[in-house]
């Protein structure tokens, strides 16, 4: 079996920074492969045929990936908008202004009257590689397809 439309991939991978130095690592990820979403689809394509025990790599640029970083998107608000304990890399779902769209916020700063919260994502313009090692492959379920996502061992998770 390999790496297609409706299969539930499990995968370990790391991300690396331009450079090559490493920023995060995770193993035992599942996700839905075939454009459901549980990628970026750079990464999903570049997913596709794997097999078991192969290793992928993707370069990542910021249009493909995190987004460039936009000034807009840092904020001052008001002290008082925040829980008394708020502290530097606290994060805090709101809506840009005029906006329904909710987006994360990460404290940046923490003054007495002020506290700054930045939208952009913690890689927004950066270029990043993912090495991804396919680690496990199985037919999703019909549940799964529905819902578009994977499942936990025994069922239905969310």
């Amino acid at each position: 079996m390999k790496v297609g439309t409706n299969t539930v991939v499990t995968i370990d991978y790391q991300l690396l920074d331009a450079s090559g130095a490493l920023l995060e690592e995770e193993q035992g990820i599942a996700y839905l492969h075939g454009g459901h979403g549980g990628l970026l689809p750079v990464l999903e394509a570049a997913m596709e045929g794997a097999a078991v025990g192969q290793e992928v790599r993707a370069r990542i640029e910021p249009d493909d990936g995190f987004g460039h970083h936009d000034e807009n998107a840092i904020r001052t608000e008001p002290r008082s908008a925040f829980p008394p304990d708020v502290k530097v890399g606290m994060q805090f779902a709101g809506s840009p202004d005029g906006s329904d769209d909710m987006s994360v916020y990460t404290v940046r700063e923490v003054s007495e009257d002020a506290v700054v919260v930045d939208g952009n994502h913690p890689l927004a313009g950066q270029t990043v590689e993912f090495v991804v090692t396919v680690r496990g492959l199985r037919k999703a379920t019909e549940e799964e397809v529905a819902h578009g996502h994977a499942h936990g061992p025994g069922g239905h998770h969310h």
